[in-house]
């Protein structure tokens, strides 16, 4: 297992500045979030060729562009052209620099509440997405995440049914699986199988009212619930059985912190990352 940091937790500071935090932490890489000041489908190819550089001469790998296209399912077709053209461009930033992984949205809304025209919709551009990818031999990975068609492995595994092309795979985050009330844990890992293609973890917490710092309000099942962004241990997902899971699977991939507690930017990476390596019995 290789350790990166999402760049996204480092946004107030430069790309460039964000992989030399990253250098510092001990981190195998990094992951670029797709937007900017970091990486965006406007970004020109001279700042892209300056990445990859800042990046080798780092020894720092980028495995995955957290690309923020997609939201098919729900979205009108002009608009999907729309996302599929800056899809194109964010597939050529990821080729430029490395990238073995593109990260693409399937859309709402919760899975709990989606039609089968959803699934249909958000099948037919992944599809699409796939296909381009695949021409350059990168994956296309979707983020179990709440509030779309892929929050629960169930419903992940049902979209990746639908898929004509077998590039494409899941991100498994047990942060975001806490916050929709599903199982995160062995059997998760085990469900996905081989869908299973990269790793986000941080950690949340449900609290009786939003307002304090790293706070927001997102709907479950349950309705509207509460939760505070926190760090790996400080929050409400138990993070043990997936690092176990992973170990007993000889999991190959790459695990991507991805805290957005209300710490410093260094500091909670940081911390993150010596609570994975006790996770893992390294420390």
């Amino acid at each position: 297992m290789k350790f990166a940091a999402f760049s996204g937790v480092l946004i107030d500071h430069s790309i460039q500045e964000a992989m030399q935090l990253t250098k510092k932490l001990g981190l195998d890489g990094i992951e670029i979030a797709g937007r900017e000041p970091h990486l965006s489908p406007s970004t020109s190819g001279p700042r892209v060729k300056e990445m990859k550089a800042v990046a080798d001469s780092l020894g720092l790998a980028i495995p995955v562009i957290a690309s923020y296209t997609g939201g098919f399912a729900t979205s009108s077709d002009k608009e999907c052209g729309q996302t599929f053209d800056d899809f194109q461009r964010m597939l050529h930033h990821a080729g430029e620099l490395g990238a073995s992984k593109l990260r693409v949205s399937p859309g709402g809304p919760n899975a709990f509440l989606a039609q089968p025209h959803h699934f249909a919709k958000a099948a037919y551009w992944i599809d699409r997405c796939a296909a381009e990818a695949k021409a350059q031999q990168i994956d296309i990975i979707m983020e179990i995440h709440n509030g779309s068609l892929v929050e629960t492995v169930e419903s992940s595994l049902h979209l990746l049914s639908m898929l004509k092309h077998d590039n494409v795979g899941m991100i498994h985050d047990a942060g975001n699986m806490y916050i929709t009330d599903t199982d995160y844990g062995r059997d998760s890992v085990y469900q996905l199988g081989k869908s299973l293609f990269h790793v986000h973890v941080k950690d949340e917490l449900r609290i009786e009212k939003a307002g304090a710092p790293g706070s927001f309000v997102d709907l479950t099942h349950r309705g509207e619930e509460h939760f505070l962004q926190s760090r790996m241990g400080e929050g409400g997902a138990d993070h043990q059985p997936l690092f176990d899971a992973l170990r007993e699977t000889n999991y190959p991939g790459w695990i991507t912190l991805e805290c957005h507690a209300p710490f410093p930017a260094y500091e909670r990476l940081e911390h993150d990352y010596k609570q994975v390596k006790k996770l893992l019995g390294r420390s």
